[in-house]
């Protein structure tokens, strides 16, 4: 069989009103490349009737494949599964809600083909709130500072990997997975552009307030140990100031006597002492919380079905059964 030419990785969840929509608009974009391709698609538990459209999908297209969650595991899983489902050479991440637009991924392909392992599709923030975009402009200035890896304002899972970069992102093991600095870390060269933000086609986003800041939060901790640094220099700096603090306090005692201490004093610096201690258990909390969740070595993602399943169960030999049979032979 020959080498397909491009995978498109596309995680799913509860899309079930545009996941049609999005795949015939993706086909229509990938057919005059005249390149071979498979469409991946992960449904990352779904509670809608995503799962039955992408069986559909698949039943129609032999082009498509897909594999289904046993419940929601979130999106870094469902593009780690989907990256490991993919075979071909050059391979596309992108979102089913349209979002990102079918249209450009002829162009990212082209880009490749002038050798580039990574291409990223780099949105603006048109259409966003003032807030959000402030907010998210602070967050990115802030990770450019603290963390091992370049992080670029806008460039998220849209892009085109490489096969030498898919493998590369697949050989790293880590439980506590985000992407976006991930895809930073392997290198390779890169080359970006920028297109215009685009509204959901239908449903609701998944990324609310707090989904938002969690991300953000597993982001910094991902990549840096600076925030346990920022710890140790507080820490000393609290130490200098006390110990100037004491030093002064003798002195006045030697000048002018014992003096009764302020209440309002010591009870300030007793609440800021435990703030501080409180937030920096709260910091070598997550980095321990990480480490016991690495040790536990449990799989990303647990599969409920996959096209080649539902194929084995209909009396249909998979893929993956013929492979088999052909090497055995």
């Amino acid at each position: 069989m020959a080498m397909l030419q491009v995978s498109i990785v596309v995680p799913c969840f509860n899309e079930s009103e545009v996941i049609v929509a999005f795949h015939t608009a993706l086909v229509t974009a990938l057919e005059p490349t005249g390149q071979t391709f498979e469409i991946c698609y992960v449904d990352d538990g779904s509670e809608d009737r995503t799962r039955q459209r992408l069986r559909e999908l698949a039943g129609n297209d032999p082009r498509v494949r897909y594999t289904s969650f046993s419940r929601n595991f979130g999106k870094e899983a469902a593009m780690l599964a989907g990256l490991r489902m993919s075979r071909g050479e050059a391979v596309v991440l992108m979102d089913a809600d349209l979002q990102h637009p079918p249209e450009l991924v002829p162009r990212m392909l082209e880009l490749h083909r002038h050798g580039y392992h990574q291409v990223v599709a780099q949105r603006d923030r048109a259409g966003e709130g003032a807030l959000r975009t402030a907010l998210s402009r602070l967050y990115y200035r802030l990770v450019r500072r603290c963390m091992d890896v370049q992080v670029v304002d806008g460039a998220g899972d849209f892009r085109l990997l490489s096969r030498h970069a898919v493998n590369s992102v697949l050989a790293l093991p880590e439980s506590n997975r985000f992407s976006k600095g991930i895809f930073s870390w392997i290198g390779f060269e890169t080359v970006s552009f920028t297109y215009r933000n685009m509204q959901r086609a239908a449903g609701t986003s998944k990324w609310g307030g707090r989904n938002l800041l969690n991300y953000g939060i597993d982001g910094l901790l991902s990549f840096n140990s600076r925030p346990l640094r920022l710890a140790i220099h507080t820490g000393l700096w609290l130490f200098l100031s006390a110990l100037l603090y004491a030093f002064w306090i003798i002195a006045n005692v030697a000048l002018n006597g014992v003096d009764a201490p302020g209440f309002t004093t010591l009870m300030t610096a007793i609440v800021a002492l435990s703030g501080i201690q409180l937030a920096t258990l709260g910091v070598i909390g997550e980095y321990v919380g990480r480490i016991y969740h690495e040790a536990k070595r449990r799989p990303h993602y647990v599969v409920r079905e996959t096209d080649e399943s539902r194929a084995s169960v209909r009396g249909r030999p998979s893929a993956t059964s013929v492979g088999q049979a052909r090497s055995e032979g």
